[in-house]
């Protein structure tokens, strides 16, 4: 069948100005190249002898946000298409919060684990990444937990937080330090 082909931001989250980010597309095929867009408009190209392109961001300036994509290419014709990743640029101003994770970081498979995302900012929302991931989750507000039940193996990985105030004019922290999770 057809290759798919999987984007992501490492590390994941907004990112401040002057700051740096790598966009990594990966695809189960490893003979080809990957071509990275941003909207419509290629960026670059790089021939693979892998199965993941990295393509950096350092010095991350406000023409870096924008929406980018990963085509995987064999002889010039387009294989796969990646989902469409959002890149962020702000300034981060609010203080940088913690993640713990409940009863632990390393769980049995089929647990309830309880991410914590602790703020001193009031009235913030606060989003949980996954590296690898393209989606963040949302935690909820009251709280800023997020329950993940009957964790398998693949929940295993490396976690952060990111907060948000809740306001017209959005304000960003900077990212908590990671924690890794074990599934065994």
């Amino acid at each position: 069948g057809a290759p798919t082909i999987s984007i992501f931001l490492k590390p994941p989250g907004v990112i401040a100005p002057g700051g740096s980010t790598t966009i990594c597309c990966t695809c189960q095929r490893s003979f080809g190249s990957f071509v990275l867009y941003k909207g419509s408009l290629r960026l670059r190209t790089l021939e693979q002898s892998g199965s993941r392109a990295e393509f950096s961001i350092s010095n991350a300036t406000y023409k870096d946000r924008g929406t980018y994509n990963c085509h995987y290419l064999e002889g010039g014709t387009v294989l796969a298409r990646s989902d469409e990743l959002e890149v962020s640029v702000e300034e981060l101003r609010l203080p940088r919060p913690d993640l713990s994770v409940l009863p632990g970081r390393k769980v049995t498979a089929g647990a309830d684990v309880v991410f914590r995302c602790t703020t001193t900012h009031p009235s913030t929302g606060c989003y949980l990444y996954l590296e690898g991931q393209i989606r963040a989750q949302l935690l909820s507000r009251e709280r800023g937990d997020y329950n993940l039940a009957h964790v398998q193996k693949g929940d295993s990985g490396c976690y952060s937080c990111q907060c948000y105030t809740i306001n017209a004019s959005r304000e960003w922290s900077a990212v908590s330090k990671t924690l890794d999770l074990v599934v065994r």
